[in-house]
């Protein structure tokens, strides 16, 4: 049984390890460099929030950052964008999910914003719900393309 609720804290350098583990959980292909994570985790444009529990163990992340350019769905800049959100299954409807978001507005209000932003891939009806339970609104809807183009001749 999962005793207590876990600790939620700013992740520092010294996280990074934990920190990729729990992204593979959300996003399974992600293969950034430790280094690339560590250095971003001193950058002021974004932060990451890690639940911890008593063992010190992480179960779970948030990550955020500032994005100045236009944010579907919104109408203000700089906007708070919650880049990935996750928390391992076995504590998954404990709260957790919640008090990860509650770092990250905190955040997001400290830096000057006033809107918070997200998004998921529309089959991910699991973190739809999430969202709106936690009082995300859902905006839009988005398609994206691409074109391979051939070098020029």
């Amino acid at each position: 049984m999962i005793a207590s609720a876990p600790t939620i804290r700013q992740a520092t350098p010294a996280d990074a390890g934990a920190w990729a583990q729990l992204r593979l959980g959300l996003w399974t292909d992600a293969d950034d460099p430790l280094e690339e994570l560590t250095q971003s985790l001193a950058d002021a444009e974004g932060a990451v929030f890690l639940a911890c529990a008593a063992d010190g163990e992480a179960v779970g992340f948030a990550e955020v950052r500032l994005r100045h350019d236009y944010v579907n769905g919104t109408e203000s800049s700089p906007v708070g964008f919650l880049e990935g959100w996750c928390v391992q299954p076995q504590w998954q409807g404990r709260g957790v999910g919640r008090a990860l978001l509650t770092a990250v507005q905190a955040w997001t209000r400290d830096a000057g914003c006033r809107e918070l932003a997200s998004d998921s891939r529309v089959e991910d009806v699991q973190a739809h719900a999430a969202h709106r339970a936690c009082g995300f609104e859902e905006t839009e809807r988005v398609v994206y393309f691409r074109m391979p183009l051939e070098p020029s001749a």
